[in-house]
């Protein structure tokens, strides 16, 4: 009897929060259950988190059987949000905002600031955002911000989301044109690790990322 063996490619537990199977899976119910009120189709979610199709379906399909979010169609499209009656809503919901929900809750506290041209998040956080691994536990979010913004107004923002992050959040502010121009050991720095654009041209840019050298974040 001929027998096939089949390799099936499996994405590796997310840094972040390796209890969880993908960082695709973080991605989807962080964004889900940051907001119980926030309905999407599946074609919605696959394309604002870049997550292939496949894999959206399979992980709405797994956190629809454990009860985390709930479902009905509109003639042909399925519409998922979170199942605010679910017992483990609560606890997961700030694990995974703190795990996998900072560059969105960063966008939106930035979202409508004047003078914010666009904005990064760097540093240990964002290397484990990106599976790099590093020696020592992350202790806060590196947020770099480009343009001329109202610098009080900006640290006000991100004080008001440091609660439900779980970090205390470390800004730097540079201009707008600082990473294409800059040319001191910081900058050096910040544009070979990684680098999570979380706002750009007026708009929220998700998982964008600058090239990585580093094989190891500190």
């Amino acid at each position: 009897m001929n027998s096939t063996i089949r390799f099936v490619e499996k994405s590796p537990a997310p840094t972040l929060l390796p209890i969880l199977r993908s960082r695709q899976q973080g991605e989807i119910l962080a964004w889900l259950l940051d907001d119980p009120d926030r309905e999407t189709s599946l074609a919605e979610l696959s394309q604002r988190l870049r997550v292939p199709i496949s894999s959206v379906h399979r992980e709405i399909k797994r956190a629809e059987q454990a009860g985390l979010i709930v479902s009905r169609r509109v003639g042909q499209t399925k519409l998922v949000r979170a199942n605010r009656q679910s017992r483990f809503m609560a606890p997961l919901r700030q694990l995974l905002v703190m795990s996998f929900g900072v560059p969105d809750r960063l966008a939106w506290a930035l979202a409508d600031v004047p003078g914010v041209l666009s904005a990064y998040i760097f540093g240990s956080w964002a290397a484990r955002y990106r599976d790099v691994p590093g020696i020592r536990p992350i202790g806060d979010v590196d947020l770099l911000v480009l343009g001329d913004p109202d610098r009080g107004e900006v640290y006000s923002r991100v004080t008001e989301a440091e609660p439900e992050l779980g970090y205390p959040i470390q800004v730097t502010f540079r201009p707008g044109d600082w990473l294409e121009t800059g040319v001191d050991s910081f900058h050096d720095t910040i544009v070979n690790r990684p680098l999570i654009q979380i706002c750009g041209d007026g708009e929220r840019v998700r998982n964008n990322s600058a090239a990585s050298t580093a094989s190891v974040a500190h």
